[in-house]
């Protein structure tokens, strides 16, 4: 699996069936290995090794899938016959200095690194200065600090390590000094903030401290933030916690390298930094969910689950990595577990909206409404005061009391949704989109679903929706442009052919409803919703046409209009 690999595959973590023998271990291998198998290459890549031990890409990727489902040891033996093999793998280079670093044989950590590691050369060096902190050199360290610091570009970042590293060593002074003076303009993130306000809590700086929190969390505070505040109000200094030796130290290097990857660098490839980063810093979680994502990223939900997993219930991100695993155990298919975690987790956590917000979310999706409202109605308890933010879960409450056919109580969520952040799209779309199907308040739909187009021209629904209501309006002309434009952006969707069949009718192309209506059937499966899309009416409409069953359907026959009625 080379550090360099794009193409992922969602298909389930089985290999393909090939013939016995070294050949097809071989087969079945390099097919694994370029889907991202982490479990398959394993299998089948050590069985391609013991008959080809030479085979220098089959060892690779079964050093990476090693790394990626065991402890890095497991690991280390495949990346001593790689380097073994070419002394330049850049594979085996980072196993090996993972190795190193977590022995904290430093001199052995010192070679490896500069025999050259893929991590760039600011991260190098910041890693070389870790490694002479361990090695009792630091003074050496602070040099190279200093060094970096006189580049601009740099000069954030390394007066930052040179912040973590003076703390811990006991020099708060200088800690304090370099991260609020020197470093006004660098933006800390949620680890860097508490690790300053631990500083400034060992000054007993408290005020500081709290007023440092207070402003970071912006209102929004978990338990590890409220703790925190807690204990700086009783003006009880923090234990500093950030880095509690070099080894923590480098744990935080492989893990900003993984963070600053993720968003363009493929799964793989970013994993092999944060696996590196839990094996150097086994209580920096942040490297642990880091890499659940990257499973979820590409599809392997249970790998997914087991990383969350390995999160333990004391840690200040537990109920992150809770939601994450339940997310996780949902789209693998156990929605069960998921929906029986997440009732665990409403007893544990009884003052986080999160909690029954996505209870509520699964519940609904399998179609348990009244649950789900239940749901919903503790997560609105919960909360304290208004926020911009809170128009989710209201948004989806409307939804499932839309459902549960309780119109007043729908929409009035779908406009408190709409008072919190009144540009949203998809309450624009859901709300004018149902007062059309109500043939209510038309005119204020139209405004509601323009409004939604505007802010998403290229959503092939919220397009529809607007071409609905032309057609509710008896503006058919209008309505097909918006229709043909719906069904060019989702081709397959079987309401949107079916809507457009009907605009077609509407202007007189029979022949092209009727094309329409027969393409909507042809994309009708077991997930199309049979109560937004009805099968039979669209074959009655076949048989005699659309006027005829509005006719039998009791409702008002077409007749365009070159205005909508006030």
């Amino acid at each position: 699996m080379a550090l360099t690999a794009t193409t992922l595959f969602t298909s389930p973590l089985i290999a393909p069936a090939f013939g016995e023998g070294a050949f097809g271990s071989y087969l079945a291998a390099r097919s694994a290995d370029f889907q991202g198998d982490f479990v398959a290459t394993a299998e089948y890549g050590a069985r391609a090794i013991a008959e080809n031990p030479e085979n220098e890409d089959i060892l690779e990727g079964v050093t990476i899938a090693q790394l990626v489902l065991n402890p890095l040891d497991k690991a280390t033996p495949y990346a001593r016959r790689l380097q073994a093999l070419n002394e330049e793998n850049r594979v085996a280079r980072l196993v090996l200095l993972g190795d190193a670093l977590g022995r904290e044989d430093w001199d052995v950590a010192l070679a490896v690194l500069e025999s050259g590691v893929p991590v760039g050369p600011l991260m190098a060096d910041m890693l070389r200065a870790w490694i002479e902190i361990g090695r009792g050199q630091m003074s050496q360290a602070l040099e190279i600090y200093d060094t970096l610091a006189k580049d601009e570009s740099a000069k954030g970042f390394a007066l930052f390590q040179k912040a973590l590293a003076t703390a811990h060593v006991g020099d708060y002074e200088t800690a304090a000094d370099l991260l609020g003076s020197q470093l006004s303009e660098f933006r800390l993130n949620r680890r860097g903030v508490i690790a300053y306000a631990q500083i400034l809590s060992q000054l007993e700086q408290f005020d500081d401290a709290i007023t440092l929190i207070d402003e970071a969390a912006g209102g929004v505070m978990d338990e590890e933030l409220t703790a925190i505040m807690d204990q700086l109000k009783t003006e009880t200094p923090l234990p500093y916690t950030a880095i509690t030796g070099a080894r923590d130290g480098t744990a935080e290097l492989f893990y900003m390298i993984a963070e600053n990857l993720a968003p363009d660098a493929a799964p793989d490839t970013v994993l092999i930094y944060s696996r590196i980063a839990e094996h150097l810093g086994p209580e920096l979680h942040a490297a642990t969910i880091l890499s659940a994502q990257m499973h979820e990223d590409m599809a392997h939900y249970n790998l997914a689950v087991a990383a969350y997993s390995r999160i333990p219930q004391n840690s200040p991100v537990y109920l992150q990595a809770a939601l994450g695993r339940a997310l996780a155990l949902n789209n693998s298919g156990r929605v069960d577990e998921a929906i029986g975690e997440l009732r665990t987790l409403t007893g544990q956590f009884p003052t986080r909206a999160r909690v029954p917000t996505l209870l509520g979310e699964f519940l609904s999706r399998q179609d348990r409404q009244e649950e789900a409202r239940i749901a919903f109605d503790q997560a609105v308890a919960l909360f304290q005061g208004e926020t911009p933010a809170q128009w989710r879960v209201y948004f989806q409450r409307a939804i499932t009391l839309s459902k549960l056919d309780d119109w007043p109580g729908a929409e009035a969520d779908f406009r408190k949704a709409l008072a919190l952040n009144p540009e949203q799209s998809n309450v624009l779309n859901y709300l004018g989109y149902s007062l059309v199907e109500r043939n209510e308040s038309l005119n204020e739909a139209l405004d509601m679903i323009e409004r939604a187009v505007a802010a998403r021209p290229d959503s092939g629904y919220i397009t529809d929706s607007l071409g609905w209501v032309y057609y509710r309006l008896g503006r058919y002309s209008e309505a097909v442009v918006q229709m043909e434009r719906a069904v060019e952006l989702l081709p397959t969707d079987p309401i949107l052919n079916d809507h457009l069949g009907d605009t077609f009718w509407a202007v007189g192309r029979t022949r092209e409803a009727e094309f329409q209506w027969k393409r909507a059937l042809s994309f009708v499966t077991e997930d199309t919703d049979l109560e937004e899309l009805n099968p039979d009416r669209i074959r009655r409409k076949l048989e005699i046409g659309l006027d005829q069953v509005l006719k039998e359907d009791g409702d008002a026959p077409l007749k365009a209009t070159e205005k909508a009625p006030e």
